[in-house]
């Protein structure tokens, strides 16, 4: 595949979602994409002309069957193929193999789709369909609270102003100041109606005002934030303070976490850490680079029953919590067209934020088509 046309077919293999790898007769590799890098975690380079068999560990009846597949001359598709990689971590995948002709150095073409991505699909279309119900509910409720909530503040008023003895408006500023205090959790509720101001920023100032604002919070305490940058993500269209709320959010959840008496150890470590992703489709749209933006803590953990509902209104792990922050975070990743996935387990939880690096700022209603099916590239992190 040395041609000048061979050339342009791995450009345009590289711009593919579905991961793919070709070998030559001896099942050594000769290309492998961009997405099959993602989804098996290597480098082209590190397994330059490497044998099918040291790439996929423990494989040797899949192995056989490639080799029959091309003596004989015949495709073949394996369903539910469990694939151990190099990184020690394994994966459940479907795998096509197909024989070339005509390509000097190339025998057969491997097409790989992680069956992480259908399980996600339906997952998140699910997930999705619910956060849109919740969320007109919240509003219609939103709506109908707040009308009566000004009618029982107003009486208060009146009422403050006709009683006979003063020490009697103690009770009644009780009933204003409650009204109030409902009147702004609908609010929170609802989230801001102020529109994105969207321009081009830097990951990486967001996260750096974050974690400035919550050193100065936890100085007092035995809780360290540590970085890990990659420096290679451009910058993308985003609403800087908006992204400040919602990364803030997550991070002062993870101190909150550090600060349950469930935790058994005494230094809490929260990390910050970015990479850039290429060939991601977030939603039914594909994107060329996409931002992960990763806060990881060594806390207790999310509760296995709420890891699927902890981004819904008033769901919270905490019995003083509001279980907001993380709607709040939620919708506005949402409205860059972006997605919020949670992985925990006791002693590592990691919240990871999925942002398009677009030239264009997000168009359309509050982000909802861009998130309409979850996000796959096969790899969800490393």
């Amino acid at each position: 595949m040395q041609s000048s046309s061979h050339n342009s077919y791995k450009r345009l293999l590289d711009t593919m979602a579905t991961s793919i790898l070709v070998l030559d007769n001896n099942l050594r590799l000769q290309y492998i994409n961009l997405a099959a890098e993602t989804l098996l975690a290597i480098s082209g380079r590190q397994v330059n002309n490497a044998f099918v068999g040291d790439i996929f560990l423990h494989a040797t009846d899949d192995v056989t069957a490639i080799r029959q597949a091309v003596d004989g001359n015949h495709s073949f598709t394996k369903r539910k193929t469990q694939l151990h990689l190099l990184n020690g971590k394994s994966l459940q995948v479907d795998y096509t193999v197909t024989p070339l002709h005509d390509f000097p150095d190339a025998a057969v073409m491997i097409e790989i789709q992680s069956m992480n991505y259908a399980e996600r699909i339906s997952r998140d279309e699910t997930l999705i369909s619910t956060h849109e119900t919740t969320r007109e509910l919240v509003r219609g409720l939103a709506h109908e609270i707040k009308n009566p909530l000004g009618g029982i503040r107003g009486a208060a008023q009146l009422l403050a102003s006709e009683l006979p003895n003063s020490d009697l408006t103690d009770y009644t500023n009780v009933i204003i100041e409650e009204a109030d205090r409902l009147h702004k959790l609908v609010d929170r509720l609802v989230g801001s109606r102020k529109p994105m101001e969207y321009r081009s920023l830097n990951v990486h100032e967001v996260l750096e005002r974050v974690r400035n604002l919550v050193d100065a919070e936890v100085s007092d305490r035995d809780i360290t934030l540590v970085r890990d940058y990659d420096p290679s993500i451009p910058e993308l269209q985003g609403d800087f303070e908006q992204l400040i709320q919602a990364v803030l959010n997550i991070v002062r959840n993870a101190v909150q976490a550090l600060e349950s008496p469930h935790v058994k150890h005494r230094s809490g470590l929260i990390e910050l850490k970015t990479r850039v992703m290429r060939n991601v489709t977030i939603g039914t749209v594909f994107h060329r680079l996409v931002a992960r933006l990763e806060v990881v803590d060594n806390g207790p953990g999310v509760p296995p029953e709420l890891v699927d509902n902890i981004f819904f209104p008033m769901i919270s792990g905490r019995a003083e919590g509001t279980g907001l922050g993380l709607s709040i975070a939620h919708s506005i990743v949402n409205q860059h067209k972006g997605i919020i996935e949670c992985s925990s387990e006791p002693g590592r939880t990691r919240f990871s934020i999925y942002l398009p690096v677009l030239t264009q700022a997000p168009t359309g209603n509050n982000g909802a088509g861009a998130y309409s099916a979850g996000i796959y590239n096969g790899q969800f992190g490393k």
